[in-house]
């Protein structure tokens, strides 16, 4: 089955403010990706802030071009195509799901505007059409019709993020790509978008891409994850593997710091200094905080290593045991006393 979208060797170089008078310094958002997700797949992305998950994102759906390698979009090159043909096949294929709503939504426009909007850029459809759609999306995303004429100012958080997600799927996209899209909104209303996002997926047969801090929703939602670590994909873990099977230490010290009720467990210190995306340590970016680290990781960036189950891959010259706890790694990770 062919991916809907397929990212090969993808690097983002930005040039900085920082730096001499006639060199500014370069920052490495992302470097080497390789993504490839297929239709009505869910992947999850984690890791800490500034680690690349929000370009990577930006990437997939064309607002990002990458400084070098390919994006894929249905099997043709996204920047090979003229700016026309980008906008036709992205806009219609794919739709993107903000942060805050509060700030993705003009707040000059009655929600039915905002629905209607790519309908009429797209030229979807008659007048009628278009107005029936509207109230079409309204009740996919739960939104009651009286709305239609609210301002985003007079809606709440919620709210505001389900027209985002009805603006998303107004062109029947088959790749939905939702960046923190739960991080603004209220603890009690978190769960509702989230159920929402999981029921449309399963109803309009989407492939998902879903960014998030919070590592334990990402590992419930997703088919597989992906850890990314200063502009790296690091691991690519079948969710249900992530939390006990993982390979990579970041990524088993990433779920490590998330509190379970059942299994209480301290989480694995990472310590030594967090790098500058401007200045990426040589070798393995990891190396400078891993407890594994020796000279070899100074030296040699890890290829991609397979595990035993497919589907599961990982970068790491040292990586953890497919048998070992958390607990055991909690032990090996502090620091011995003198």
């Amino acid at each position: 089955m062919n991916a809907v979208v397929q990212v090969s060797d993808a690097h983002v170089v930005h040039k900085a403010r920082s730096g001499g008078v006639f060199t500014r310094d370069r920052v490495y958002a992302l470097t080497g990706a390789d993504l490839a997700v297929a239709p009505g797949e869910t992947v999850g992305v984690v890791g800490e802030s500034g680690c690349g998950k929000s370009t990577l994102a930006k990437v997939l759906v064309g607002i990002q071009r990458p400084t070098s390698g390919t994006v894929a979009f249905q099997g043709r090159d996204l920047w090979s195509m003229s700016p026309a043909e980008r906008r036709t096949a992205v806009g219609a294929g794919a739709g993107m799901i903000f942060q805050d709503p509060s700030t993705a939504l003009n707040r000059r426009l009655p929600v039915r505007r905002i629905l209607r909007d790519p309908l009429d850029v797209h030229d979807r459809g008659t007048r009628t059409g278009r107005d029936e759609r509207v109230r079409e999306l309204m009740g996919l995303v739960g939104l009651p019709r009286a709305l239609a004429d609210a301002l985003p100012g007079q809606l709440s958080g919620g709210q505001r993020q389900r027209v985002a997600i009805a603006r998303a799927l107004a062109l029947d996209p088959d790749l939905v790509v939702a960046d923190e899209p739960t991080s603004a909104l209220d603890v009690s209303v978190r769960a509702q978008i989230l159920n929402l996002l999981l029921d449309l997926k399963e109803r309009l047969g989407l492939a998902l891409v879903f960014v998030s801090h919070d590592i334990q929703t990402v590992r419930r939602m997703s088919d597989r994850v992906i850890t990314m670590y200063l502009g790296r994909i690091v691991e690519e873990t079948p969710a249900d593997r992530v939390t006990d099977q993982a390979r990579h230490p970041y990524t088993r010290a990433l779920f490590s710091a998330t509190p379970g009720l059942l299994d209480p467990i301290d989480p694995i210190p990472l310590t030594g200094p967090v790098p500058s995306a401007t200045r990426p340590p040589s070798g393995c970016p990891f190396r400078t905080r891993c407890w594994k680290a020796d000279d070899h990781c100074v030296s040699v960036m890890p290829d991609f290593s397979a595990a035993s189950r497919p589907g599961h891959r990982y970068r790491c010259h040292h990586p953890v045991g497919e048998d070992q706890s958390t607990r055991d790694l909690l032990r090996q990770s502090l620091p011995r006393e003198p």
